[in-house]
């Protein structure tokens, strides 16, 4: 049986040749050699100490090893948000894990980004989240190594954060779309959206104060809502009917509501296996979200098993 269709879709074959590009690297104690032929094109933040300092030729900001990727990359908007290239290309210190195209490939695609698109790489396919009143942690082993680390819990559920701070709003969605381990490619217009204070109220609320540790459960919240927030028609299903008709959008990506899910008990993150392979599981359909009585049980998207820059081991 022939796999999924994997192939990135290449939406503006005319695109201009002057684009400022840039690699924003959220490093931690990650061999950057993969990035070395793009090293002018790099803005890296290091999170890992005099220790784990980036060899050259990269020049490195370094930062507190809070937040994960999500502090790295709110942190890069908020400070450089009038002066953002044309296109940036958001990722981790390794991502092997998550991306079987090369460097140069990923740049092509991000290249070809057009306003309002977020940009994916295969391998990993889209994901769904749906936990609204918290990520149930102990149903899924694949998972469980981040909840049995060192973790700072949010008092507040991610519907709560979700409502207030990204959609600004009291509407209560189904499910949204996200790209496992935050890798994706944006241009500034679809990020200026938003305002320079939505990010750093993000930050504010999701990284320091209280959330100002190694591993902040808003770190594995924010890993969601990324898609959400830079294109809520596209990755935010707000009702049962709310569904693509294909399986798949304009950009290849899994379509609204066709999002892959892990099922309950999991112990491998099969999102992660996945190479060209028919998925499974079935993309069981979505039903509306009750506030007062959402099931733990409910299936959602792997987590991802990367060895995230800032993952709660380094400390």
């Amino acid at each position: 049986m022939s796999g999924p269709d994997r192939r990135l879709v290449v939406v503006n074959p005319a695109r201009p040749t002057d684009q400022e590009f840039e690699i924003v690297v959220a490093h931690y104690n990650e061999d950057l050699s993969w990035l070395k032929q793009y090293g002018s094109e790099c803005c890296v933040y290091s999170k890992g100490g005099s220790k784990n300092t980036p060899e050259l030729p990269f020049t490195f900001t370094p930062l507190p090893n809070i937040g994960r990727e999500g502090h790295t990359f709110l942190h890069h908007i908020v400070n450089h948000y009038d002066k953002l290239a044309d296109i940036t290309l958001f990722v981790q210190g390794r991502i092997d894990d998550h991306v079987d195209i090369t460097l140069t490939e990923m740049k092509k695609h991000a290249l070809d980004t057009i306003p309002g698109q977020v940009t994916t790489f295969p391998f990993r396919e889209l994901e769904l989240f749906d936990h609204w009143n918290g990520i149930p942690w102990e149903e899924y082993p694949c998972w469980k190594r981040w909840s049995s680390m060192d973790m700072q819990n949010m008092k507040d559920t991610p519907l709560q954060l979700f409502q207030k701070y990204i959609t600004e709003n009291d509407r209560v969605p189904v499910a949204v779309g996200f790209a496992p381990g935050a890798i994706f490619a944006v241009r500034k217009e679809t990020i200026h959206s938003h305002d320079k204070a939505y990010y750093q109220r993000l930050l504010e609320k999701f990284f320091l104060g209280d959330m100002a540790h190694v591993n902040p459960e808003t770190g594995h919240y924010m890993e969601r809502f990324w898609l959400a927030m830079l294109n809520p028609v596209e990755y935010i299903q707000w009702s049962a009917d709310d569904l693509a008709d294909a399986e798949r959008n304009e950009h290849g990506q899994l379509a609204k509501g066709k999002w892959y899910r892990t099922p309950t008990g999991s112990a491998i993150d099969l999102g992660a296996m996945r190479r060209g392979e028919e998925i499974d599981s079935p993309l069981t359909p979505l039903t509306p979200f009750a506030r007062s009585s959402v099931s733990p049980s409910t299936p959602e998207t792997a987590l991802s098993l990367i060895t995230d820059e800032e993952g709660a081991e380094k400390k």
